[in-house]
């Protein structure tokens, strides 16, 4: 299995981040490589650039730790297992700082997914401002 970690410092509330984040369905808003989402608090369907479909669900939602943990569950893409992670911490100063893990198999899919979770975080930095 392979695992991935990126960051993001934003100048922003923490508080208005987790916002933008925790709104399940919407990510298709600030994540450059899905083109579409659907869904609610507990599953959504993305759609990649590449027209590839996953579904996810819900693992957690803690609006008090802010974070958001999915598993992509069934899809388009040959993944087996899966844990997607975003947590915004409060850094002072009205900052935010935004980690994304992903740990996933097949381990060579970790190419493909790493560069998009940084640009991810790019585009929520940018979604923001």
């Amino acid at each position: 299995m392979a695992t991935l970690r990126s960051h993001v410092l934003i100048d922003q509330s923490p508080d208005a981040v987790w916002q933008l984040v925790r709104d399940v369905p919407g990510i298709s808003r600030w994540f450059p490589a899905i083109i579409a989402s659907t869904g609610d608090q507990q599953r959504r369907t993305v759609t990649l650039q590449d027209g590839s479909r996953l579904e996810e669900i819900v693992v957690t939602l803690d609006d008090q730790l802010r974070r958001l943990q999915y598993r992509v569950v069934d899809g388009d893409l040959p993944i087996t297992d899966h844990l997607g992670t975003v947590d915004v911490l409060d850094v002072g100063e009205d900052r935010a700082l935004v980690v994304y893990s992903t740990e996933i198999e097949p381990a060579d899919l970790a190419d493909a997914f790493g560069p998009a979770c940084a640009e991810g975080l790019e585009g929520l930095r940018n979604a923001l401002v």
